[in-house]
């Protein structure tokens, strides 16, 4: 029996509904919203979300290239003509109907796509004040995944000197002043939500912010 091609298929496929079910009740005014991942509004992070069960590698490396070898002006382009290419509520049904896909970019790891629904959902529902739980197991696997990770940007040299502590969760990674906060929140600082910078605590906490560049 082969080996899944995304770790923990059930809940990325859970949180995958998730969203969509709360995405459908979305106002039309809402869809043009800046998201926590400022390059794009909420309309364009969905679109996002739904290439990542049909993006093939060739393609992908065909789009860097053109955008001067940045694998993110690539991906940022290509979620934006998505997104004029579909209305929120065909990339909703697209959402929904691929959430049990097991596919990803073959350049990605098995945990990408955890990562990946776990933090841009956070970078939909929070600008527009709603709210959709992370599970905080899913969130530790997600920082385990991503704490060393090059593609994230070494999460552990951005905080060096600092100690992040799950208050909800078995993890906790680095040396230094204490920086508390439930597992879902360091997931977002870990990779780059300067927003989630409010809702950590400890003598550490001042110094997140100065840590996150752009």
């Amino acid at each position: 029996m082969s080996r899944p091609r995304v770790r923990m298929l059930p809940e990325v496929a859970a949180q995958r509904r998730a969203l969509a079910d709360l995405l459908d009740d979305l106002h039309a005014r809402e869809w043009a919203v800046r998201s926590l991942c400022a390059a794009w509004t909420v309309h364009e992070v969905l679109a996002h979300l739904t290439l990542s069960t049909r993006q093939s590698t060739a393609a992908t490396l065909l789009r860097v290239l053109r955008a001067g070898g940045s694998f993110e002006r690539a991906d940022a382009r290509w979620a934006q003509e998505r997104a004029a290419a579909f209305p929120p509520a065909a990339l909703v049904a697209q959402l929904r109907e691929t959430a049990d896909a097991d596919r990803r970019l073959g350049l990605s790891s098995p945990w990408d796509p955890l990562v990946d629904v776990l933090v841009h959902a956070q970078d939909v529902v929070r600008p527009l004040g709603r709210a959709l739980p992370t599970p905080p197991d899913l969130a530790v696997a997600g920082l385990r995944h991503v704490w060393s990770n090059v593609f994230y940007g070494r999460p552990e040299r951005r905080f060096r000197g600092l100690r992040l502590v799950a208050t909800d969760g078995d993890w906790d990674a680095g040396e230094g002043p204490e920086v508390r906060g439930a597992a879902g929140e360091l997931l977002l600082l870990a990779t780059g939500r300067p927003r989630s910078a409010v809702d950590v605590s400890g003598p550490g906490a001042p110094r997140v912010t100065d840590r996150l560049g752009p």
